[in-house]
């Protein structure tokens, strides 16, 4: 019996390097990245036109009864050069009042239609944007904070701001010239051959020309209009970074520095944007000229034909000018292409935002928990950023109530464990469970429910301290707002304010002292209730009077509910009921604080180094 061969391995997928944002920054593209790109961005238009399809065949109903109505403005002219004239030299004035007549209800229809459809058009436009914009930005939020951490904020900016800019100038202005445009080239062509072949395959003869001319600014233009959203992005990156940590730029007096960066990506800005004018301003010319030849060899040719007897001066007249309206819309063509070129290149960089997975996403049919006790469960669990493992196979177990100081030198891997029990990142091997139920069974409501983190930074936003200590419960009435102020310690600091609960702590909370923004953020998580609280170096940067203050607060925060804190304070570390030193991802202690401390280990030597520091 023969064995048969195993068949080979498949191939893997070349495309799995194209998706998401993984293409941004490369200026020069193969043909097959090319077209996935393409494939892509059109596949995300189909997606945004396609609630709007009856209203996009109606609009185009109209738009064709307009072009029609347009269209017969060069015809009724020649018949009234060929027919009304001779009858009106004749003493019949009829054909000349109905050759008029009905080029005034021509342009009456004509101009309502084109009221009907810029309306209609731009109505869709909008919608189509405000779905887009609304798509992106609920997308980018849903991401996990992986991708946050490698692909900036200014980057996002951009994608929300110039990029959509982009694709709304070709909806508003260009998609409505194109379709008009396209279609008078068409029916002109349909009518010019009609009205006399010879003439027509004259005209025709100059398509050639101007297909070679499309397709060389096509080629080059791809990649000038890619380059020039890249160097925008990266220009309002810098322009974000700058402003985002102006503390910083002026306390290092870094402004000359950031200046010539600035203007450096300006630069580069400004020769991308020009190469990319350079190329329309080559094409639109081209195409001008070449419509203005094949009108010069029209007119020769039809001029002989007239003095031969061959051809009526009317039908010269309206083919002329039917000849000029065919060349006008391809400078419309040529322009919309402009835009095109710009608003492909923008559209490529949504769609690939879009396509970035939620790799930390909801379950499709999610594990109810809707009061949660609080044990944490840690189950072989192994992660590792890129190539780098942090935490190799962790076993963990806290029970309901317990709270847990997590202790170790820098890179031990305290913060990973703390954001898997959040939830910012999925373990690659073994599960966090939640009361018996894994974190990724977990819906999201139920999840942030019953897991809220405080970190080092206390995040506040722009608006009264009352909005910042609902973020917690946004269901919350003033009297608990006030309350979880007052059980945290907060609401003394607070009544002193010159407009108490509503007073503006402005950008990032820059109104309030570092202590008084942790203790909002107490507050806040106070107010939020969660069966497990997660604190990542919540009082590390704070001096001794705000760290007093905070650790009072801390107090009533941790009362009845699970907790882990990353603990680089002494005084942290006393309020636990458990201490685990980690070391190079891995558990090197447990137990509780008053038996480390008696021991030789590892927490012993740090805390007689806190206690040396305190001396």
């Amino acid at each position: 019996m023969t064995a048969t061969a195993p068949p080979p391995p498949s191939a893997p997928d070349a495309s799995a390097s194209w998706r998401g944002v993984a293409t941004e920054g490369d200026e020069d593209l193969s043909t097959s990245a090319g077209l996935f790109l393409r494939d892509r961005s059109r596949r995300l238009l189909g997606e945004l036109l396609s609630p709007h399809r009856r209203a996009l065949w109606l609009l185009l109903g109209v738009l064709l009864l307009q072009n029609a109505a347009w269209l017969a403005g060069p015809f009724l002219i020649g018949v009234g050069i060929d027919v009304a004239v001779p009858a009106l030299l004749a003493g019949d004035p009829w054909p000349l009042v109905w050759v008029t007549l009905a080029m005034v209800a021509a342009a009456c229809a004509d101009a309502g239609l084109r009221y009907r459809f810029l309306l209609g058009s731009g109505r869709v436009g909008q919608a189509v944007l405000l779905t887009l914009r609304r798509r992106v930005f609920r997308h980018v939020q849903s991401l996990p904070l992986a991708f946050h951490e490698r692909y900036t904020s200014g980057k996002t900016i951009s994608r929300l701001t110039s990029d959509v800019e982009a694709l709304a100038e070709l909806l508003d202005e260009g998609l409505d010239g194109l379709l008009s445009a396209l279609f008078s080239v068409l029916s002109i062509g349909v009518v010019l051959l009609v009205l006399d072949l010879p003439l027509g395959l004259v005209a025709l003869a100059g398509f050639p020309f101007l297909f070679w001319v499309a397709r060389w600014f096509q080629r080059n233009s791809v990649v000038a209009y890619r380059r020039t959203r890249e160097t925008i992005a990266a220009l309002i990156v810098q322009f974000t970074e700058t402003f985002g940590g102006i503390r910083a730029v002026q306390a290092f007096r870094r402004e000359g520095r950031n200046d010539q960066l600035h203007a450096e990506l300006n630069e580069v800005n400004r020769d991308a944007t020009d190469r990319a004018y350079w190329l329309i301003a080559v094409f639109v010319p081209a195409v001008t000229l070449i419509g203005n030849l094949v009108v010069v060899v029209v007119l020769g040719y039809g001029a002989l034909r007239v003095m031969d007897g061959g051809l009526a001066v009317g039908t010269l007249v309206s083919f002329l000018l039917y000849l000029r309206r065919f060349f006008d819309p391809l400078q419309d063509i040529a322009m919309f292409y402009n835009s095109y070129q710009s608003a492909s290149a923008a559209l490529e960089k949504l769609s690939g935002v879009l396509e970035e997975p939620a790799t930390v996403a909801e379950a499709a049919d999610p594990t109810p928990l809707p009061h949660a006790a609080g044990e944490l469960v840690f189950d072989g669990v192994r992660f590792g950023y890129g190539a780098s493992t942090v935490l190799p196979g962790l076993d963990l177990t806290i029970p309901a109530g317990q709270t847990v100081a997590l202790v170790g030198a820098t890179g031990a891997g305290k913060s990973t464990l703390a954001r898997l029990a959040a939830r910012f990142y999925d373990p690659q091997e073994g599960q966090v469970r939640l009361d018996g139920v894994p974190l990724d069974r977990l819906a999201d409501d139920d999840l942030r429910r019953a897991v809220v983190m405080v970190t080092q930074e206390s995040h506040l936003f722009s608006g009264s301290i009352a909005d910042n200590v609902s973020f917690g419960r946004p269901s919350a009435t003033r009297a608990e707002i006030e309350a979880a102020c007052a059980a945290i310690g907060a609401h003394g600091f607070i009544a002193a304010l010159p407009d108490g609960y509503d007073t503006d702590v402005r950008k990032r909370g820059g109104r309030l002292s570092a202590g008084q923004r942790q203790l909002v953020s107490f507050a806040r998580a106070f107010l939020a209730d969660p069966a497990v609280l997660v604190l990542d170096e919540a009082t590390s940067s704070l001096d001794v009077p705000s760290e007093q203050l905070v650790q009072q607060a801390l107090q009533t925060l941790l009362a009845d509910r699970t907790a882990v804190i990353i603990a680089h304070r002494l005084s942290t570390v006393e309020i636990a009921d458990r201490v685990l030193v980690m070391d190079a991802g891995r558990l090197v202690e447990d137990g509780a604080p008053a038996e480390l401390v008696g021991g030789t280990g590892r927490f012993a030597d740090l805390h007689r180094a806190w206690a040396d520091s305190l001396v």
